[in-house]
């Protein structure tokens, strides 16, 4: 046994008498720590004198071999904890692991719905509202809306009739921050919208309820709109008002509109936040280049 090995022991050891790990964490710590070691072999390195380059090199191998964030994560935990054992014990003087960052797990792509169950929805959703129930029409009008502009829900439910301006063309939503921003409302959302209106008291809420804040609770749409889901043969699971934000930005820039203008029209404070869906413009832009660029084989 070699005295790295001999140190690993004493790691492991330690591990479970001091601080009561479980045997399935010390079996973990174990293969993490055994495969920094034999990486630092590798390169003629041992734990006893390996500069931080090296414990930062080993990382990058990790993210290079697609290992998830949250095991880079892992490992360097199990590594910072084995360096921080040496240096107590008095076997090397100072801890490579201490400046180094843990691997940030990436920002989770949006669930998008496809264009064609966005139509099944809104299919479903004016057929149903055609047979004249209050219910249903009110959340046919909310989908038309949601998906012709991106509303958050909290935004979309607490609506005033004041929000409509130049000729019920456009709305003027107060997003968060109390920030207020115009978006533009399509000729389908617009008839949808003033046709549920016309026949209705002039409330100071586009969706009334006996709710203390005086307007439909969010909670109740994203519940009819699951239930609508369901009915349509779609996952509820995958349906809700968020997705279909989510929906609303994805198949615009899928269309070609800039992400400046998603920014805006989501109402995102900055530009960083609607880049989650910039995997939306590659897709766009290569298949631009598929099929427009001159030396492509589908454009001759």
């Amino acid at each position: 046994m070699s005295s790295e090995d001999h140190i690993l022991e004493a790691f492991l050891e330690m591990m479970s008498a001091e601080r009561g790990a479980a045997a399935n964490t010390i079996a973990s710590y174990r293969r993490d720590i055994e495969d920094y070691l034999g990486a630092l072999a590798a390169k003629g390195q041992r734990a006893l004198g390996a500069p931080r380059e090296a414990v930062a090199d080993y990382l990058a191998g990790l993210e290079a071999q697609g290992l998830a964030a949250s095991s880079q994560a892992r490992r360097l935990s199990a590594i910072r904890q084995f360096h921080r054992f040496l240096v107590s014990d008095g076997l090397r003087e100072d801890d490579p692991t201490r400046i180094i960052a843990s691997p940030k797990p990436g920002r989770p792509l949006p669930k998008v719905m496809s264009v064609a169950d966005v139509d099944r929805l809104l299919a479903l959703a004016e057929e149903e509202a055609s047979r004249g129930e209050e219910k249903a029409l009110r959340l046919y009008v909310l989908l038309e809306l949601l998906y012709a502009t991106g509303l958050r829900v909290s935004e979309l439910v607490a609506l005033e009739r004041k929000a409509l301006m130049r000729d019920a063309s456009y709305l003027t939503v107060t997003g968060k921050g109390g920030k207020e921003r115009i978006v533009p409302l399509n000729d389908r959302a617009r008839d949808a919208l003033m046709g549920w209106l016309e026949k209705r008291e002039k409330t100071r809420f586009m969706f009334p309820a006996s709710g203390a804040e005086g307007h439909l609770a969010r909670q109740v749409f994203a519940r009819d709109l699951k239930a609508l889901a369901a009915r349509a043969g779609l996952s509820a699971a995958l349906v809700s008002p968020h997705a279909l934000r989510h929906a609303f930005a994805s198949h615009l820039l899928q269309h070609g509109a800039d992400l400046r203008v998603v920014q805006m029209l989501l109402g995102h404070a900055d530009i960083s936040t609607t880049q989650i869906y910039t995997h939306v413009l590659d897709e766009h832009l290569r298949d631009l280049l598929e099929t427009r660029h001159p030396l492509s084989e589908s454009s001759s």
